[in-house]
């Protein structure tokens, strides 16, 4: 068999073993596989279509840190070098003392003073060993503790489309709900404003959550928005303040002035 048939369609949902393509026109991508004259699903996932290449993009799955990523970490224990953070990833995270202010904190310092068990912290990975030992820092823009609202675990897979192209799925939660929102990388999110709004902006997030697979989307979190809100909401993209030199698909949400001041 030489000529090529497409048997889905793109953000088709894909089960592993599934039939995607026959014949010698369409090449496996991530997620896929050739058998003989097909092309097969080897995971559940939303399928894309890049040219001739299928791929199959996870639904479901934990964050493995790669280096760069912008994340939000839980302490869940003071070491003497610094303190180890839950990252929603089969491996935690070790934030050093060197990496955790810009002021000195001298040897012995009571390091509670900085951050405590519970305590949660925008950090950027900074290295990722072949014994997946991660290193993370509070110094830069957008880093820094978290102090107030609250927090929510996503499913890593659906972040860029939560955070939408150059930001703009997030932007629009916040322009309507006038909170502050940051988006990690690893899942786990920050959302802080007034706490009918805070709700709104859960509710915005659970939906694309539910919903990243289908056409239209925006329109459909916009409108939830305007009737939720009662505000009118005047679309125009922006673009993601920090998280740019990560990856353009893949931002991290943050304050307006990306200054990483506590907000």
């Amino acid at each position: 068999m030489t000529e090529g048939k497409l048997l889905v369609k793109e953000k088709d949902v894909v089960v592993p073993g599934e039939v995607l393509a026959s014949g010698m026109s369409y090449l496996p991508g991530n997620g896929t596989y050739r058998l003989n004259d097909n092309i097969m699903a080897n995971r559940l996932g939303l399928l894309v279509i890049d040219g001739k290449v299928l791929k199959s993009l996870p639904l479901a799955g934990r964050y493995l840190p790669r280096k760069y990523d912008v994340i939000i970490g839980k302490v869940i224990d003071i070491l003497m070098s610094g303190w180890r953070l839950e990252i929603n990833s089969p491996y935690s995270a070790v934030l050093p003392l060197k990496d955790a202010s810009f002021a000195y904190i001298p040897k012995g310092a009571d390091l509670t003073r900085y951050f405590e068990l519970e305590d949660y912290a925008v950090v950027k990975i900074t290295n990722v060993t072949s014994q997946n030992l991660v290193d993370v820092t509070c110094k830069g823009p957008g880093l820094h503790k978290i102090k107030g609202g609250r927090i929510i675990y996503v499913n890593t897979n659906k972040v860029p489309r939560i955070i939408g192209k150059k930001g703009s799925m997030v932007s629009m939660i916040k322009r309507a709900t006038d909170c502050k929102v940051i988006v990690g990388q690893n899942g786990i999110a920050w959302i802080s404003g007034e706490p009918e709004m805070e709700v709104i902006t859960v509710n915005a997030i659970k939906m694309i959550e539910e919903h990243s697979h289908i056409s239209g989307l925006t329109d459909k979190i916009k409108e939830y928005l305007e009737k939720a809100t009662g505000r009118k909401i005047e679309f125009n993209a922006e673009p993601a303040e920090i998280g740019e030199e990560v990856r353009a698909e893949e931002t991290v949400e943050a304050d307006s002035n990306g200054s990483g001041h506590e907000y």
